[in-house]
């Protein structure tokens, strides 16, 4: 059984048991969260496809861990004319685990 939501303007692919990184949720720790935006839903034989979504399907998740990603540098400069310019930043994110797939 899997189901693909949309969740933080990104489709995932997700099943009972995954853990999937996500941009930052305002759930904290130990909250369960729950996405109504399921796309598709299979559990095997039986697929339904949502227009746009499938209607009474959720997809419930526990929140595991809120951080920060790797730190990416970014830098500009013009040739030639001494402007150079170096700035890090770190995407903030939500690790979930999925815990329960239902169609009502």
């Amino acid at each position: 059984m899997y189901a693909i939501i949309e969740a933080c303007g990104r489709q995932y692919r997700v099943q009972e048991g995954d853990v999937v990184f996500m941009e930052r949720l305002g759930a904290n720790e130990g909250e369960t969260v729950t996405f109504d935006k399921v796309v598709l839903y299979s559990n095997g034989e039986d697929v339904q496809i949502g227009k746009p979504f499938v209607a009474g399907a959720v997809v419930e998740a526990s929140v595991l861990k809120n951080g920060k990603g790797k730190k990416i540098r970014v830098f500009k400069y013009k040739a030639k004319k001494n402007y150079r310019r170096r700035q890090g930043h770190r995407q903030p994110y939500t690790k979930v685990q999925i815990t329960k797939i239902a169609v009502k």
